[in-house]
């Protein structure tokens, strides 16, 4: 979810698509809370914990140095261990580069979603 949150943000169709693929199918099929969780994960019906880490992976996704001490206090007082913080930090950063790399190749991406149900 949380590639599929900030490769939303990148605005990078075959990325953001085909995570919200893999997050829906963790999900049962819920393809409507994915689209809610990328759009606007403080009103999405997840946890605290999660919406917490998302708000680090969207401060990462803007620049390395968005991220503040109150986005990591507050995960960890939603339940983040600082390993999920690392890795949230982590995925929002490497993906962003990829991002950058995809979209330095003019890389062809579908932009219908259901081109990546079964990728």
């Amino acid at each position: 979810m949380i590639a599929a949150h900030v490769f939303y943000r990148n605005e990078c169709d075959f990325c953001q698509l085909s995570h919200s693929a893999a997050a829906a199918a963790h999900l049962k099929g819920n393809y409507d809370l994915v689209e809610q969780i990328k759009l606007n994960p403080e009103a999405a019906e997840v946890s605290g914990k999660l919406k917490a880490l998302l708000a680090i992976a969207g401060r990462v996704q803007e620049g390395g140095k968005q991220d503040t001490n109150q986005d990591v206090t507050r995960a960890r007082q939603r339940g983040a261990t600082d390993k999920e913080i690392h890795d949230t930090v982590l995925i929002a950063a490497a993906f962003c580069m990829y991002n950058r790399y995809v979209d330095g190749l003019a890389t062809w991406q579908p932009k219908e979603r259901e081109a990546y149900r079964e990728m």
